[in-house]
């Protein structure tokens, strides 16, 4: 009942005070430099084929230069995560980047470009609440594991409304056995509550490599717990 009422609130409140969504079609093709578009990722699946029950990890460029393949090596990986992608980006190419797979897992980390383009918590959470009713209607067996926006020192100055939309995602987790959210974003900052510095690369936006090992420690255990069945109460 509390997960219906917030849908149905926050659906009403970014009918009324959104931001228009780019146009998701900026991703559709390109080969620029170290840049990744859905045609791609298309091409690279007409050349190889996945089983099901794969761990997919979706997002925006925290989650393309992740290494996943390299930290979560044993299981099928996919990683489909393309730059400066909103979840409404997501949203648009789900049955390209998503339902093909019928993932066992999806790992998203989506809403800091949202935050950027001056979106608010709330149309993120409403956003991100489109996102899960598609998984359960396209992917149905499928666990999300939400990887919440990082306090990155670029952005610093947005730290208020992402800790705000991580929040709300959270409270809407709580409330589903299907979905997993991972405090990532409290330990990367340090004793004086500011972002620990060496967890990013020189642009102070994205993750150096002591930062994805962080997440990577994190996502781990989350992971076994689903691929075995038995929910860690994570929150303890």
């Amino acid at each position: 009942m509390k997960k219906t009422a917030l849908s149905i609130f926050y659906f009403i409140f970014c009918q009324l005070y959104s931001q228009i969504d780019p146009d998701p079609r900026r991703f559709e093709y390109g080969t620029d430099g170290d840049e990744v578009y859905i045609n791609q990722f298309i091409n690279w699946d007409n050349k190889n084929t996945f089983s099901n029950n794969a761990i997919l990890f979706v997002g925006s460029s925290s989650i393309r230069k992740w290494s996943t393949s390299k930290y979560f090596n044993y299981r099928t990986i996919i990683n489909r995560g393309f730059g400066g992608s909103h979840i409404s980006d997501i949203i648009y190419y789900f049955d390209s980047i998503i339902t093909k797979y019928q993932p066992k897992i999806i790992v998203l980390y989506a809403g800091d470009n949202d935050i950027a383009a001056n979106k608010s918590p709330e149309q993120v959470l409403g956003d991100y609440i489109e996102f899960t009713h598609l998984v359960s209607t396209k992917v149905p067996k499928a666990k999300i594991v939400f990887i919440p926006i990082k306090p990155s020192p670029a952005r610093w100055s947005l730290w208020n409304d992402m800790k705000e939309t991580n929040k709300l995602i959270k409270m809407y987790i709580d409330d589903n056995v299907s979905q997993f959210y991972i405090d990532t974003s409290t330990q990367m900052l340090n004793s004086d509550g500011k972002p620990i510095v060496n967890l990013f690369v020189s642009d102070s936006l994205h993750l150096s490599e002591k930062g994805y090992e962080l997440w990577s420690q994190n996502l781990g255990p989350i992971l076994d717990s689903i691929i075995n069945e038995k929910r860690l109460n994570i929150f303890d």
